[in-house]
C-alpha cells in the first residue's frame, strides 16, 4: 500500500528529496513543509503550511494525514528532538535523534567528540571571552584563522580569516552582540582540497555515497565570502578507491559505531565534511542530513528506490537493501544566488525560463523561490540549484551552466567554473613514475593531498629512488605513520612462472607477484610501503621484461605501494634463452598495537569467513603441470567449462586476488581476530590461525568452487584431502570472525568482493587432521560432472519468445523468420518496445506479432519501469527473452528472475564490452573486433555464458557497425533456436 510522506524544510535539498521519494512506487504523496514554489503542486508533491517548529502540531498533522514517514532537513530542527517526539509518537522518522544531531548543531561538541575517539580534525579551542580567545589566536604556533559561532536557529557564521589581527577583529565582532551564543570556536586554518562524503546508516552499518565536490566561495576561482555552497559534482573521480575506502571505515563508520557505543545511535544521513592535507585526512564539520547543494548531485545517481533504503534503515537492515550508485554518470550543480547573498538578500524579484531549463533535461530544484500571483518570484538566499547528469564532468558541466543561462532574474549570482579544477586535473596527464623519471607538478598537487594512499602508475607517497642502481630510500614519516613496526616478506613464483613461459604470457606473472607478497603482510595487519624486485633470465627479452614491470606497477598501484624498481640478472647457460626466474620482496608497516594477534585469539565458536579467489598458487603448480604431462589437454586447449574461447593456460594463470587495502579497513576495526592467504593450499592457509588445542570443520558445499579445481581433481586422480591440501579451492584467503560479529563482517567484505562462511573453529573430538572440509569430493564431483548432466529431451511444444527493442536491432527479421521455419521450437508471442514509433513495432505487426510499448520516460523509476516488462511478459508467459537493440539497462531483481532466459547479441569481446554503443568502443579502446557473440544476460558478464559466435562477414573495409548487424542477424537466430530446443542452456556458476 503506497504511503503519505512529509518532508520538513524549504531549501533545494528538500525539493531533491522530495523529487526522489516521489519515484517510488511505494508513495502515494509528498507533503514538503513548509516548501517552496517547486514543491506546490507539482504532482505527487505539494506544500503544507503546517508549523514545524510546534512538535505538538507536526505529530497531530501526521495522524490526521495518515503520514507514514517523516524526514527532516533542517538541523535546528534536528537538534531540537523532533525526531525524538516523533518518533515517542509512533511516526516513523528518517533522521538522528537530538543526541547524535549534536555533530552538527554544536561545533565544541563536535570537535570534542572526535578527540574523545581519536579522529583526526584541525587543532582547535573553544571560547566564552573573547578576549581569551585572541591571545589564543596571537600565540599559537599554527595558523588559528577560521572563528566559528553558531546560533540557536541553526544559522552558522564561519569566518576565514586572512591574518590574526582579522580573526581577532571577527571574534569580538561576533560575541558583541551574543546573537551567535555565548561561545566561539577557534580552528586551525586546513590547506588542502575539500571533500563531502555522506552515508546512510541504520545505526550499525554505514554505506556510504558517491563523494562530493562542493564549491563555498561565491565568485569564481573561489574568491569572494564563504557560503553553504554555490555548487558541488560527484562523484571526484581522481579521489582513489582505496582511499574512499578508508574513510568509510575510518571516519564513517569509526562515528556511527563511536556514537552506538555512546548511546546515541545514529539512523539517518551523515555527511562529513574533509579536508585532505599534506598530513591525511581531517574532519572540518558535519551535517546530520545529506548537504545542500550536495544533496542535488548525490540523489540523482541513486540507481534504487530511496523510500525502501531509508525503511531499511530506520528497520536496521540496511544490509539488504544496499543503495546502488549509476555507473559512468557524472552529476553537477550550479546555484543561482539573490543579489546580497550570503548577507541580506533582495526578494520578489520574479523567475523566468524554467520550463526552457527544464526542456534542456535538466533538473530545477527550487531553494528561495515564492508563487506570487501564480508566478515564480525569489525569497532571497539561494533561489535555484540547476543539476545535469552526463556520461563525464565536461558535458555535464556544459549542460549546467546552459540552463542556468536560460534562467533569469535580477541580480542574479552564480559561479560558471564549478568543476573546472577537477576538470584540469583529470585532463592533465599523469607523469608519475618509478626509477629516474620525473614527477609531473599537477601530479604532484594530486598526491600531495593524498599521503595514505596515493598509488598512481605504482608509487606512493613516501616512496623516493635517488638511490641509483637497486638502492631506494623509502620516508616513512611521509606515509603518514606514527609508530609502526616494518614487516616485510618475500617471494617467488616458481612452477607458475614455467607454465607462463610454456605459454608465452608474461602479462599476469607481475600481478600475480605482488598480490603473494601483499596478501601475506595483511596476515599482520600490515599495509605494503614499497615494493622490489628481482628477475634472472638466460639472455634479457625486452619485450617479456617491459610487460612484467607493467603488470608490477599496474598491481602496486593497485595495492598503494610504491614500486622502487627492479633488478635484472643474466645468468650463464645452461638456462634456455627467454626462460626466467622472478621474485618479489615488499615491507609493509603497521602501527603498533593494530597487529593482528591470530593463534592468540582464535576460540571455539568462532567463525571462518572465506574469500573468493579462482587462482592457483605455490606448490600446487607442481601437480598442475605433472596433470598436464599425463592429460591429452595441453596449455593452448580450450579451458573446461569453456565454448573455446579461453584456453587452459589462460586459466592456469589467471592472477591471484590482491585483498589489500580494500580488505585493510575491515581487519583494523577490531572485529577480525585472524587472516590468512591460501596460496600453499586450503589447509595450510587456515592452520596458521588455530592454535594446537583447535580445529576446524568447513562444509565445502558453502562456496562456489571454480570449475578448473574440478577438472584438476578428476584428470589429476587425486583425493578429496589431496586438494585441499595442494589447492585453495576457489578460497584466496580465511579470516576468523566472532560468531556474533560474522554477519556484519561478511556484509562488509561482500561490498567488495565474493565472499562466504565456510566453517567454524571447534575443539577436536578424535585425533587425526586437524581440519576437517566437509563435503569436498561431493562439491567437485558435482561441479566435475555438471557438462556431463542428462541433457534436457527437446520440447515439444514450442518456447514462447518475447522480443524487446528500443529502435536501433538489426536481429527482428531474422528472429522472426526464425520463429516460421518448419521444425522452430520458438515462437514469437510479443514484441516489446521502450520507444514508441519504432520501426519494429511495424515490422512486428506485419507479422501478426502482437505489439506493446512501455515508454521508459514515463516511469519515475528503473524498478517500476521493470515491474511494468514483467507484467506484460506474465501476460503471454513468456519463456524466453531477446534484446536486439534493446538501449534501457534492466535492474537486478529483474535479471535474477529471469537469469537463463534472457539472450543478447554484443561484439566478439564480450564481456569486455558491457552495454552503451558497442561497436564504436572496442575500436577507442584499441582493441579489435572480430564478430558477434549471442550470450546470455546475466548480472555479472562473463565469457561462458556465450551461446554462438559469428565471424565478421564481408569486406574489412565496409562499415563495422553494418558488418556487426550482418554477424547479429545470422547469429541470432540459431543461438535462439539452440535454446529453445533445449541443445544449450545456462548451467552451474553462469556458464553455457
Amino acid at each position: 500500500m503506497a504511503e503519505r510522506v512529509l518532508v520538513i524544510g524549504s531549501g533545494g535539498r528538500e525539493h531533491a528529496l522530495a523529487w526522489k521519494l516521489a519515484q517510488s512506487p511505494h508513495v502515494k504523496h509528498v507533503f514538503v513543509a513548509p516548501g517552496n514554489a517547486g514543491t506546490a503542486d507539482n504532482g505527487k508533491i505539494s506544500n503544507s503550511a503546517v508549523l514545524v517548529s510546534n512538535h505538538t502540531i507536526v505529530i497531530q498533522f501526521c495522524k490526521d494525514h495518515n503520514i507514514g514517514l517523516v524526514l527532516v532537513g533542517p538541523e535546528a530542527l534536528l537538534a531540537a528532538g523532533i525526531v525524538d517526539d516523533l518518533r515517542a509518537a509512533g511516526v516513523r522518522c528518517f533522521g538522528p535523534c537530538a543526541r547524535a544531531a549534536q555533530l552538527a548543531s554544536s561545533s565544541s561538541s563536535s570537535k570534542a567528540f572526535l578527540e574523545r575517539h581519536g579522529m583526526p580534525t584541525a587543532r582547535w579551542r573553544a571560547f566564552s571571552d573573547p578576549q581569551e580567545a585572541c591571545r589564543f589566536i596571537t600565540s599559537t604556533d599554527f595558523p588559528a584563522r577560521v572563528v566559528r559561532a553558531r546560533a540557536p536557529a541553526a544559522r552558522t557564521e564561519v569566518t576565514i580569516a586572512g591574518s590574526k589581527e582579522e580573526a581577532c577583529r571577527a571574534v569580538q565582532d561576533i560575541m558583541q552582540d551574543r546573537m551567535f551564543g555565548e561561545m566561539v570556536v577557534i580552528e586551525e586554518l586546513l590547506q588542502g582540497e575539500e571533500l563531502s562524503c555522506c552515508c546512510f546508516t541504520d545505526g550499525v552499518t554505514a554505506v556510504p555515497a558517491p563523494p562530493a565536490r562542493p564549491h563555498k566561495r561565491l565568485l569564481e576561482g573561489d574568491q569572494g565570502p564563504p557560503t553553504a555552497g554555490m555548487g558541488a559534482q560527484s562523484p571526484v573521480r581522481q579521489v582513489p578507491e582505496a582511499l574512499l575506502e578508508q574513510i568509510r571505515a575510518a571516519i564513517l563508520q569509526h562515528i556511527v559505531d563511536s556514537l552506538r557505543q555512546e548511546g546515541a545511535a545514529y539512523v539517518g544521513v551523515l555527511q562529513a565534511g574533509l579536508m585532505l592535507t599534506k598530513e591525511g585526512v581531517k574532519i572540518l564539520n558535519f551535517k546530520c542530513q545529506f548537504g545542500d547543494p550536495q544533496c542535488q548531485v548525490i540523489l540523482p545517481l541513486l540507481k534504487n528506490d530511496f523510500y525502501e533504503v531509508i525503511q531499511a534503515a530506520i528497520d536496521g537492515k540496511l544490509c539488504s537493501c544496499m543503495p546502488a550508485w549509476s555507473e559512468n554518470r557524472t552529476a553537477v550543480c550550479v546555484v543561482m544566488a539573490s543579489p546580497g547573498y550570503p548577507g541580506d538578500s533582495d526578494k520578489g524579484m520574479e523567475v523566468t525560463g524554467l520550463l526552457q531549463a527544464q526542456a534542456l533535461g535538466l533538473q530545477v530544484f527550487h531553494g528561495g523561490t515564492a508563487l506570487k500571483d501564480g508566478r515564480v518570484v525569489t525569497s532571497g538566499g539561494r533561489v535555484l540549484s540547476i543539476t545535469a547528469v552526463k556520461q563525464d564532468l565536461m558535458e555535464a558541466l556544459g549542460e549546467a551552466n546552459r540552463g542556468v543561462a536560460t534562467i533569469h532574474f535580477q541580480g542574479a549570482t552564480f559561479r560558471r567554473d564549478i568543476g573546472h579544477r577537477d576538470l584540469q586535473l583529470l585532463q592533465q596527464p599523469l607523469t608519475l613514475m618509478y626509477k629516474d623519471r620525473h614527477v609531473g607538478a599537477e601530479t604532484r598537487e594530486v598526491l600531495r593531498h593524498l599521503p595514505q594512499t596515493s598509488a598512481v602508475r605504482g608509487t606512493r607517497a613516501g616512496g623516493l629512488s635517488e638511490g641509483g642502481g637497486f638502492a631506494a630510500f623509502f620516508d616513512l614519516k611521509a606515509s603518514g605513520y606514527h609508530d609502526p613496526i616494518l614487516v616485510s616478506q618475500t617471494k617467488g613464483l616458481g612452477p607458475k612462472l614455467q607454465v607462463a613461459q610454456v605459454c608465452k604470457r608474461h602479462d599476469t606473472i607481475g600481478q600475480e607477484l605482488v598480490a603473494l607478497c601483499v596478501n601475506d603482510l595483511l596476515a599482520q595487519g600490515a599495509e605494503p610501503l614499497f615494493f622490489l624486485t628481482h628477475l634472472a633470465c638466460g639472455k634479457l627479452d625486452a619485450e617479456v621484461m617491459e610487460t612484467i614491470k607493467e603488470g608490477i606497477a599496474e598491481a602496486c598501484r593497485s595495492a598503494g605501494c610504491a614500486f622502487l624498481g627492479e633488478q635484472v640478472t643474466e645468468v650463464a647457460s645452461p638456462c634456455p634463452p627467454g626462460h626466467c626466474d622472478l621474485a618479489g620482496f615488499v615491507v609493509g608497516a603497521v602501527e603498533r598495537g593494530q597487529r593482528l594477534l591470530g593463534l592468540q585469539r582464535a576460540q571455539e565458536g568462532d567463525v571462518l569467513l572465506g574469500l573468493g579467489s579462482p587462482s592457483i598458487h605455490g606448490r600446487g603448480f607442481g601437480v598442475v603441470r605433472r596433470i598436464l604431462l599425463t592429460s591429452s589437454l595441453h596449455c593452448s586447449s580450450p579451458a573446461p567449462g569453456t565454448c573455446g574461447d579461453t584456453t587452459l593456460g589462460d586459466v592456469l594463470l589467471t592472477p591471484g586476488k590482491m585483498f589489500s587495502p580494500a580488505l585493510l579497513p575491515i581487519l583494523r576495526s577490531g572485529h577480525v581476530k585472524g587472516f590468512a592467504p591460501t596460496a600453499e593450499g586450503l589447509l595450510g592457509g587456515i592452520s596458521r590461525l588455530l592454535p594446537e588445542h583447535l580445529s576446524a570443520v568447513l562444509d565445502a558445499l558453502s562456496w562456489k568452487i571454480p570449475e578448473i579445481f574440478c577438472w584438476l581433481y578428476k584428470e589429476g586422480n587425486l583425493s578429496a584431502e589431496e586438494m585441499a591440501q595442494t589447492f585453495p579451492c576457489g578460497i584466496g584467503a580465511v579470516l576468523v570472525v566472532q560468531k556474533e560479529l560474522a554477519q556484519h563482517v561478511l556484509q562488509d567484505i561482500q561490498r567488495q568482493q565474493e565472499a562466504w562462511q565456510i566453517g567454524k573453529v571447534v575443539v577436536p573430538c578424535h585425533t587425526g587432521s586437524h581440519i576437517e572440509v566437509e563435503n569436498l569430493a561431493e562439491a567437485l564431483q558435482q561441479l566435475s560432472s555438471s557438462r556431463a548432466e542428462i541433457q534436457p529431451q527437446p520440447r515439444k511444444r514450442k518456447v514462447k519468445v518475447a522480443v524487446l527493442v528500443s529502435g536501433a536491432g538489426s536481429a527482428l527479421p531474422g528472429l522472426i523468420g526464425c520463429a516460421r521455419e518448419p521444425g522452430s521450437c520458438a515462437q514469437l508471442v510479443v514484441l516489446i518496445s521502450s520507444r514508441p514509433g519504432v520501426e519494429e513495432l511495424r515490422s512486428a505487426a506485419r507479422a501478426g506479432i502482437p505489439t506493446r510499448v512501455i515508454d521508459h520516460k514515463l516511469y519515475g523509476s528503473r524498478s517500476e519501469f521493470d515491474s511494468t516488462i514483467d507484467r506484460v511478459l506474465e501476460e503471454f508467459s513468456v519463456e524466453l527473452i531477446c534484446l536486439s537493440g534493446f538501449r534501457r539497462v534492466l535492474s537486478s531483481p529483474f535479471l535474477r528472475k529471469w537469469k537463463g532466459k534472457i539472450l543478447n547479441a554484443s561484439p566478439s569481446l564480450f564481456p569486455l564490452i558491457k552495454d552503451g554503443n558497442a561497436h564504436q568502443e572496442p575500436l577507442e579502446s584499441g582493441f579489435k573486433v572480430e564478430g558477434c557473440t549471442v550470450h546470455f544476460v546475466l548480472e555479472e558478464p562473463g565469457a561462458g555464458a556465450a551461446i554462438r559466435r559469428e565471424p565478421l562477414p564481408g569486406d574489412p573495409e565496409a562499415a563495422l557497425e553494418q558488418r556487426l548487424q550482418e554477424a547479429e542477424l545470422r547469429a541470432f537466430p540459431l543461438a535462439l533456436q539452440l535454446v529453445a530446443s533445449g541443445a544449450v542452456w545456462l548451467g552451474a556458476h553462469g556458464r553455457t
